[in-house]
């Protein structure tokens, strides 16, 4: 595919999160952790704000009237719709040894709270349009300076995220031993994990998480571990299933099937397995012992379904 080309209109930066970003001439990127002096940079997946100057040219045609940077973005640039980047994609800003790239990581964002420009317009563009990257490559972006996109490689390691449910781990109760074992294993297998998360067994909360690692991270994968027993609170499968587009019951049968062989409990376990775009999430068992053996069982076999998923891999029959 072509590589995409455009322009930086704006830099914009803030000293505090929760306020708009002004506008500078020009700021330095440091690799790994953002724009210096920034109230975003830091090392994880959002250090640097994009959204696309015809975008916000549309919105001030509605009467807002809005800044450069009053939506909290880092860059505003022109030729490219950020939002249609997928995420891996790599944006290379300026030219030769002083080049500063980045890569997208998250495409949106859940706004947790209303900002004064949804309060006088009823609406934002920047959680449906707004892109987030890291830092792969540092130095200073100027107005006006020429970038380039390319699109991220179809055959680049799988990314996982690993989503544990527990009220008493994710309250400090208890240590949560399962997200470490299902890292652990996914690592060695080839898989770059993206995030790990703990939070309670709550429908809301695991619809939202599910669906932000999904449609906004974009992961290839995302295991699941706990509330897939028959505790009132075991509500993981349902909410699963309530944001899936398809299933994918094969792989929780065969996990099933092939945990029978441990033990006659492993019939009591509810976990589904299902699509979403295209990342596969699969519900693991709470156990760290369980984790393992369930991760054991089915990992040879995804390889296939993901690069199906990814579409460097074609449906085959086998005879």
């Amino acid at each position: 595919m072509e590589a995409l080309t455009g322009k930086i209109r704006a830099v914009c930066t803030s000293e505090k999160r929760g306020t708009e970003k002004r506008e500078v001439g020009s700021a330095v990127f440091i690799e790994g952790e953002g724009i210096e002096g920034d109230a975003h940079a830091g090392k994880w997946h959002r250090q640097v704000s994009l959204l696309s100057g015809g975008r916000i040219d549309e919105f001030n045609e509605k009467g807002a009237n809005v800044e450069n940077g009053a939506f909290g973005e880092n860059l505003i640039v022109d030729g490219v719709d950020c939002v249609k980047l997928p995420v891996g994609s790599v944006i290379s800003i300026g030219e030769g040894d002083d080049q500063v790239r980045l890569r997208v990581t998250q495409r949106g964002k859940e706004c947790h709270t209303h900002c004064n420009i949804y309060k006088r317009m009823g609406e934002c563009i920047m959680p449906h349009q707004g892109v987030f990257t890291e830092v792969l490559k540092g130095g200073t972006v100027r107005k006006g300076d020429a970038f380039t996109v390319s699109y991220p490689d179809i055959n680049r390691p799988f990314q996982a995220a690993v989503v544990i449910l527990s009220d008493k781990a994710s309250s400090g109760q208890r240590e949560d031993l399962s997200g470490p074992k299902a890292r652990e294993i996914l690592e060695g297998n080839g898989y770059e994990v993206i995030e790990t998360v703990v939070i309670p067994d709550d429908p809301a909360r695991i619809k939202t998480e599910l669906i932000r690692l999904s449609d906004g991270r974009e992961a290839d994968l995302i295991i699941t571990s706990g509330g897939t027993g028959f505790s009132s609170r075991d509500r993981t499968p349902e909410a699963t299933m309530e944001i899936a587009e398809r299933n994918a019951p094969g792989i929780s049968e065969y996990m099933r099937m092939r945990s029978m062989e441990l033990t006659d409990r492993a019939m009591l376990t509810r976990g589904v397995s299902v699509i979403r775009g295209n990342t596969l999430i699969v519900n693991l068992p709470g156990s760290p012992k369980a984790v393992g053996e369930c991760l054991g069982f089915i990992l040879g076999g995804l390889e296939h379904g993901l690069r199906v998923l990814r579409g460097n891999a074609s449906e085959c029959a086998r005879i």
